[in-house]
């Protein structure tokens, strides 16, 4: 899995982490079952340090793409939080969509986009 941090950027890095493993798992680089290295194996090679990483992991398991193993560690599981995804697409959209409303975009503009984006998850599986 490779992993990259941009250390110049606003985005707390625990949260780069965790938008990269989402994609990677959208992307299909990361499948259903799939263990996830170990806390300190990530942090050692990315060179973070291992708490950024298990709060990266903490945040994905909370979100329903990972569960946590005792003997496993952090496995791939988007399964188990699609109910849960579903809802926060919602919550975020309804925000999203209405600041597009406020700058006149249009609904077929959205709905591009929105194809453009989804073929990019559906050409990869």
């Amino acid at each position: 899995m490779l992993i990259q941090i941009d250390f110049q950027s606003e985005e707390a890095i625990y949260m780069q982490l965790r938008n990269q493993i989402i994609m990677g798992i959208a992307l299909s680089n990361l499948q259903e079952g799939d263990t996830l290295p170990s806390v300190r194996q990530l942090a050692e090679d990315v060179g973070i340090n291992m708490h950024t990483v298990n709060k990266a992991y903490t945040v994905l398991r909370q979100e329903g793409f990972v569960t946590i193993d005792r003997r496993r560690g952090a496995v791939v599981a988007v399964d188990e939080g699609k109910t849960r995804a579903l809802q926060e697409i919602r919550n975020r959209l309804q925000v999203i969509l209405a600041k597009g409303w406020c700058k006149n975009v249009s609904r077929e503009e959205i709905h591009r986009m929105v194809d453009e984006i989804y073929d990019r998850y559906d050409n990869n599986l």
